[in-house]
């Protein structure tokens, strides 16, 4: 196989979801194929006889890397290569169909939640064997060689019909352009009970789901439409998969999705909505005038899936969510007698407890939930959960949550984000708010009691390593709680995250900005916000 010279890129280090650049990084000659070339130079053992699956959500650019890119996994001699018909492929499909096919791995092209174009980012992350993100000692391991690599393995052969489903041989690989929703939909049918989904979705009640010009468009058509019979067509928005995702920014929150929220705050609107994002590992919930907050998603789950969904009708082994998510399935977890796992933020953690049998459900604040049905977040997942639960409990979105609020209380909870500051100024104010932690504790800020002040560290319960500095944390005796952290998942400055959560045992529904102002002023004093960066505020609120 011809091995082509190359140098090294000094920026290819992966983050919690892959390597993620702008789109034109991406483009410049041998990008590609230098890190993909590296990730293929730090496996272990022989892939002659081993299988990689390789798809994406659409986004510009995605065709031309994946030409590229099978071509690079045949001259490395992979035995059989697996590419989605049409390039589309969604994470948690992904997953799917490396379990499903016992494959070493697959290379996702995606920057999930992130704008598309040419203008836009790009990204590829590498999927274990186990359906999961690789671990930090390994995607270490690809940076280290992305620095010293002087050669890629290719093999010269036309681009392939990437739209027809079929195989072709090239020298000793099997490349095999396979139908992207077969694994994932027969995981679903095991999972929920599907005639009685489509009995419910037959008896007037009315859904919408949008799809946001990503990866899951297919899947929800497939699903929704065809395997449960909805009646509507409509039910599904902004279904066909766009490289600029309509020129839209694929994250389902209540902002970058405000026509989808507009629908369905509607006194005629539909009963249920659930939105995914650009490659389908998030959702956000909708009710009927009524928002589901991630935390409160993954509470509620947690409380009727056991009742409502066959796959988990034996209980649920534990549950996980990430430091910053709300507490609120904690408290579901102490009332059902089982562990409740704290986290850092990155799916990888879950993906130890998950393996071990360790939990059953997981998620995390930033629209992300899952099971132990495979190793991603799934968002499609999430809403045939919701569905089931309004199906059995014959309840409104709404009703179903102020059931569990009175039942064991409410986080009231939001995300800000601060976006596009400088890196430097905002490393320099995570490090002043570190210092301050020690003189916090046992100190009254705004009437509240600070119990604990640190900077959280995790062990791991499975591997017994350590995560230092995973995220601020301020917690008051009454439970009311701020974190804050730098994100890893954008390409441009450094995002702030600040989570707020107040929790009140007596059900109220007071104004979630005012139920939080007194901790948002906190966290604004302490971290000097307007003096380093002259903002009154965030730039999203979610």
């Amino acid at each position: 196989m011809p091995a082509i010279p190359t140098n090294p890129f000094q920026d290819q280090r992966p983050g919690t979801s892959g390597l993620r650049k702008k789109t034109r990084e991406f483009q410049q000659p041998r990008y590609v194929e230098n890190f993909v070339q590296s990730i293929f130079d730090v496996l272990e053992g022989d892939v002659r006889e081993k299988t990689l699956v390789i798809g994406g959500d659409g986004r510009y650019y995605n065709r031309t890397a994946i030409q590229t890119i099978w071509r690079i996994a045949a001259g490395n001699g992979f035995g059989t290569i697996l590419v989605a018909r049409g390039c589309i492929l969604s994470t948690p499909a992904m997953s799917a169909v490396i379990r499903k096919r016992s494959a070493l791995g697959g290379l996702i092209l995606s920057a999930s939640h992130n704008p598309g174009g040419e203008d836009g980012d790009f990204g590829i992350k590498y999927n274990t064997h186990n359906g999961g993100p690789a671990p930090e000692a390994f995607t270490e391991k690809i940076y280290q060689r992305t620095l010293t690599i002087d050669r890629y393995l290719t093999v010269e052969h036309p681009d392939l019909d990437l739209d027809k489903e079929g195989a072709v041989t090239v020298g000793d690989s099997k490349i095999i352009i396979f139908d992207p929703l077969e694994d994932y939909t027969a995981l679903m049918q095991s999972l929920f009970d599907f005639d009685a989904l489509s009995e419910y979705l037959k008896t007037g009640f009315r859904m919408t789901f949008d799809a946001m010009h990503g990866s899951t468009g297919p899947y929800a058509h497939h699903i929704f439409e065809r395997s449960l019979g909805a009646a509507d067509s409509s039910i599904v928005m902004r279904g066909n998969p766009l490289e600029d995702f309509g020129g839209g920014h694929p994250d389902p929150n209540l902002v970058y999705a405000a026509d989808f929220v507009a629908k369905l705050n509607t006194p005629d609107g539909p009963d249920f909505g659930a939105a995914c994002d650009a490659d389908g590992d998030r959702n956000m919930i909708l009710g009927r005038n009524f928002f589901v907050s991630p935390g409160d998603s993954l509470a509620m789950i947690a409380e009727h899936v056991p009742d409502c969904v066959p796959g988990y009708r034996r209980g649920l082994m534990g549950v996980a969510r990430s430091l910053p998510t709300s507490t609120a399935v904690d408290r579901v977890a102490a009332a059902a007698g089982i562990k409740c796992y704290e986290t850092p933020t990155g799916w990888k953690y879950f993906g130890n407890l998950l393996d071990a049998g360790l939990c059953t459900l997981c998620g995390e604040e930033s629209f992300g939930t899952g099971s132990s049905h495979m190793r991603e977040k799934d968002g499609l997942w999430a809403a045939l959960c919701w569905l089931s639960i309004l199906a059995h409990t014959r309840k409104s979105v709404s009703d179903v949550a102020h059931d569990h609020w009175k039942k064991f209380g409410r986080s009231y909870f939001q995300r800000h984000d601060y976006e596009g500051l400088d890196s430097a100024a905002a490393a320099k104010m995570i490090e002043d708010l570190r210092a301050k932690l020690p003189s916090l504790r046992d100190q009254t800020l705004s009437g509240m009691l600070v119990a604990v002040a640190d900077d959280y560290c995790y062990r791991d319960p499975v591997d017994q390593s350590d995560t230092e500095n995973s995220g601020i944390r301020i917690v008051f005796t009454e439970g009311s709680r701020i974190v804050c952290r730098l994100s890893g998942t954008g390409t441009e400055g450094a995002t702030l995250r600040l989570y707020l959560e107040r929790y009140q045992k007596d059900l109220s529904d007071d104004d979630l900005g005012l139920a939080l102002s007194p901790l948002s002023q906190v966290a604004h004093d302490l971290m000097e916000i307007k003096r380093r960066f002259g903002l009154d505020g965030p730039t999203l609120v979610t």
